[in-house]
């Protein structure tokens, strides 16, 4: 029997709509992408909760699955309309499985606030292209999550809103000088966790640059850069890096290290909660 994941998009189809206009694509597209290299003999369904009318599985249909992966959105968590609290809702039915869960950016902040934390609009603001100098925290060292990543690293980011409190008997893993919370893990109840970070492990530089296009022109107006024409030869950098990450002056002049030039490096997380998350409780249930 193949394995099975579940992708949890987290945006509305407006939302999807208009990340597709700008030359990106479905944050769930992209994830199921990544997870079926990563699990190539996986089968890989996506949800759409943000939606209204959506077709939701039941804790039941949860539970057969071996994994479930949240996307990022452009949602606000603590404005609680009900794009927002179907997927909490969604997520409360999943902790029930005991099945491993994996969150993004939103999908952190899903975890954290669907497992007793709160979430807030971040005082310094938003963080934006690549977080800097993300560091594992003492917890963090030998985390499974982290196994392959170097300790102190740059990774792909966009988001306004950060976790500021977390559940209780959750455990910090990264961390940097914007958000306290950059990683962490959260117990589920039935001796499951659940594995988030508030950046962006699936992206590739393609979907980054269409991120920074979808934003104009408010990125200049939060002094992000000094006027268009430099916002828009920092997204020609990015659309050069995916053409070829090994370009050195691109990589010097974007101050990024291996952890986001290198795909593998870049993704390790999401490798690892394969390996060491949903591959073993795949086998403790006798799935394979």
């Amino acid at each position: 029997m193949p394995a099975r994941l579940l992708v949890i998009e987290g945006n509305t189809a407006d939302a999807r709509a208009r990340q597709v206009s700008f030359g990106g694509e479905a944050a769930s597209e992209g994830y199921a992408r990544l997870l079926r290299e990563l699990f190539p003999d996986a089968v890989v369904d996506i949800c759409y909760p943000a939606d209204p009318g959506a077709n939701l599985p039941d804790s039941g249909g949860l539970e057969g699955y071996d994994g479930i992966a949240i996307t990022g959105s452009s949602l606000n968590i603590y404005n609680r309309d009900p794009a927002i609290t179907q997927q909490i809702d969604l997520l409360r039915a999943a902790f029930t499985t005991a099945t491993p869960v994996f969150g993004s950016c939103w999908g952190l902040q899903l975890i954290t606030v669907a497992a007793g934390g709160v979430v807030r609009k971040n005082p310094l603001g938003r963080e934006l292209g690549f977080g800097r100098r993300i560091r594992i925290t003492d917890e963090g060292v030998g985390h499974p999550m982290f196994e392959g990543k170097p300790p102190v690293f740059e990774a792909m980011t966009v988001h306004l809103d950060e976790v500021e409190t977390l559940p209780e008997g959750a455990r910090i893993l990264a961390s940097n000088d914007h958000s306290i919370v950059q990683a962490a893990e959260v117990p589920l109840g039935n001796g499951a966790v659940a594995w988030g970070v508030q950046y962006h492990p699936e992206y590739p530089f393609r979907e980054m640059a269409a991120i920074f296009r979808r934003l104009r022109p408010s990125l200049v107006a939060e002094g992000f850069f000094m006027d268009e024409e430099a916002e828009s030869a920092f997204i020609d950098d990015l659309e050069a890096l995916e053409r070829d990450p090994t370009n050195r002056p691109l990589i010097w002049r974007n101050g990024v290290d291996g952890a986001v030039i290198s795909k593998d490096l870049r993704t390790r997380e999401i490798r690892n909660w394969v390996n060491h998350q949903v591959i073993p409780t795949r086998a403790k249930r006798g799935r394979g």
